[in-house]
């Protein structure tokens, strides 16, 4: 089987005016044919995510006719705007609404599910979704609208506006996409106010985005992020987030926009791979936008220099929403008129500085978390996560069953460079179950298509074991196809373990399933509201590639050494004391990797040549 939302680098759709004004051409025919007499261009199957879907549409064929001078544009764009205005927009509370701060407002909203009732927390979003489309749509009103549509638009987004900002709390999902595009909602209606107005508004908008989200971030591999649905990043809605940072940015000038934008861009580019899969985050794990994400990754990847284009997002959504059966949606519109209006190109080219919380070069990468554990590692197109053995979750040396990975003190890393080969030493601090302080030091390095890990330890009791991963996916021509096993190779003995045990805590590699659908089966809320990495966190065990300790290492030391990739080639590492430490020969280099005290500055040094 194929994970269903990760199916190509976002980078490699064509992004040539051309190939936007083909977009723009194929949205115009299916419109002005689903288009009714009461002007409404909805897919005649949406239900969820309706209340903004219409005047997307008509959006699309504002920017359109702004392109291309369709005479068979102004009528349509006319006729739907009115449709909205008439029968979109709801100044009567929601029966059921739970975020409200005033009631009876009569301020304008736009719902989740038109049914009364049916779905009323969704209408903050739906709201933030409708203004963003209702401000592209006076952007590009010129030559369309009259005076009197433009007029009622602008009261309509201002309506939204004192809604999402008086009449109810501020980001009540606690979701960071949501937040920011509310403000740039706010910084785009500011364009068409008064200016005593226009500045208010604006001022307004960016206090929200200074209080609300900035003031909120939360931490995660050395970087402070927008807060998504109460994690620190989901990979569906972070790059979203970045989409709305560069929106900001490009409407407002305001530096703290690109500021943010840069930091979380570089914490993309840190935790995606080569191959750019990705799972995580407190809502979708491995579900992944599409044309959502695209104004993000370019401009800020353009901005650090950084090939953050080879995302893998979902292609179906290329280009727009669309329904199951492939029908265009207008949800989220205003993204592919934000794409289209901006020129920035890819850049495609990796960055080539160091990076804490990352060790890449040519087709192999290794991702690590916060605890500087690995969190994905890919070789050679095929990528692990960590295993799980007794609810302890990580690559590292078990004993007694105990996994130590969980760092107990400061963890140094050491980055070194040297005739085609990439390497990253991790040394920590870490205590036994029997609270024994016991150095872990692991020493990465790729030549770009092979990956050796060696992990060297003070002597351990009884019969440890390195575990070395969950293999998970793997790249074929379709993209990312499931597997129950990986080539790798061991310098001591080798096992490929699944769980003895069934049941939703035990994820069997072999089995149909995802590790979406697995983590959201133990989450406590229903999916599409609870966590699934929280859920994941309860796995007990999962298949597993272990290790045992490689024969030949210094009686003081148990010293794993595990290869990925390079099938059929030796692998028969030494490994021997020298004045400067632990030295590590195999067939494509010698490392020596230096005592875990470390230097005059207490940083173990590593030294390493072909």
């Amino acid at each position: 089987m194929h994970l269903p939302h990760q199916r190509g680098p976002l980078h490699d759709l064509p992004a040539t005016p051309e190939a936007y004004d083909e977009v723009l051409a194929s949205v115009t025919e299916v419109a002005l044919a689903r288009l009714t007499p009461e002007g409404n261009l909805e897919h005649p199957d949406c239900v969820d995510d309706i209340g903004d879907t219409s005047l997307g549409i008509t959006s699309l064929l504002a920017l359109a006719w702004q392109r291309t001078k369709d005479p068979r544009l102004p009528e349509a764009v006319g006729r739907s705007t009115d449709f909205h205005l008439r029968e979109r927009v709801y100044t009567d509370d929601n029966p059921g609404y739970p975020n409200l701060r005033v009631r009876g407002s009569g301020f304008p909203y736009a719902r989740y599910t038109l049914a009364p009732g049916a779905h009323p927390i969704g209408d903050w979003p739906s709201t933030v979704w409708a203004l963003l489309q209702a401000v592209n749509l006076l952007d590009l009103a010129d030559g369309l609208l009259t005076d009197e549509q433009t007029a009622a638009l602008r009261e309509m987004s201002r309506g939204y506006w004192r809604w999402l900002t008086e009449a109810t709390f501020f980001n009540p999902q606690e979701a960071g996409n949501q937040a920011i595009g509310c403000v740039v909602g706010g910084l785009m209606l500011a364009r068409h106010l008064p200016p005593e107005d226009a500045e208010r508004i604006r001022a307004q908008a960016i206090a929200l985005y200074v209080d609300e989200i900035r003031a909120h971030r939360v931490r995660d591999r050395g970087a402070l992020l927008p807060p998504e649905h109460g994690g620190a990043y989901d990979n569906n809605y972070g790059p979203i987030s970045l989409s709305f940072l560069a929106q900001a940015h490009r409407v407002s000038g305001e530096r703290i926009f690109a500021e943010d934008g840069e930091a979380l861009a570089r914490y993309i580019d840190a935790r995606l791979t080569v191959g750019g899969f990705d799972n995580g985050g407190p809502r979708y794990s491995e579900q992944h936008s599409g044309f959502e994400s695209v104004l993000g990754l370019r401009y800020f990847g353009h901005r650090i220099g950084a090939d953050l284009g080879r995302y893998r997002g979902d292609t179906r959504w290329g280009r727009h929403a669309v329904k199951p059966d492939g029908g265009v949606d207008g949800h989220f519109a205003w993204m592919l008129v934000w794409q289209i209006q901006d020129t920035t190109p890819w850049h495609r080219a990796p960055s080539t500085r160091p990076v804490r919380h990352q060790l890449r070069a040519g087709r192999v990468s290794v991702a690590f978390d916060s605890r500087m554990t690995p969190s994905l590692i890919e070789a050679d197109g095929t990528y692990l996560l960590p295993a799980a053995v007794n609810r302890q979750h990580g690559f590292g040396p078990v004993v007694d069953g105990f996994l130590l990975c969980r760092p107990m003190g400061e963890t140094r890393v050491r980055d070194v460079r040297a005739d085609g080969l990439t390497a990253k030493l991790v040394t920590k601090p870490v205590v036994t179950r029997d609270h024994v302080l016991r150095h872990v030091q692991s020493l990465y390095v790729t030549d770009g298509t092979r990956l050796w890990t060696t992990v060297a330890v003070e002597r351990l009791p009884g019969a440890p074991y390195l575990l070395a991963g969950l293999p998970y996916v793997a790249d074929d021509a379709e993209g990312l196809r499931r597997i129950a096993d990986a080539d790798v190779t061991s310098a001591g003995d080798l096992w490929l373990t699944h769980p003895a045990a069934a049941g939703p805590e035990f994820f069997d590699a072999r089995a149909d399933t995802t590790q979406q659908l697995a983590a959201f089966a133990l989450a406590a809320d229903p999916r599409g509201y609870g966590n699934p990495d929280e859920g994941w966190s309860h796995l007990v065990a999962s298949t597993a590639i272990e290790a045992t300790p490689a024969p030949g290492a210094p009686d003081d030391l148990d010293v794993f050494a595990v290869r990925y990739g390079g099938s059929g080639e030796l692998f028969e590492p030494t490994f021997d004391r020298v004045a400067e430490g632990l030295r590590v020969r195999t067939e494509a280099f010698t490392a020596v990797i230096g005592d875990p005290a470390g230097d005059d500055r207490g940083e173990p040094t590593l030294t390493l040549r072909p």
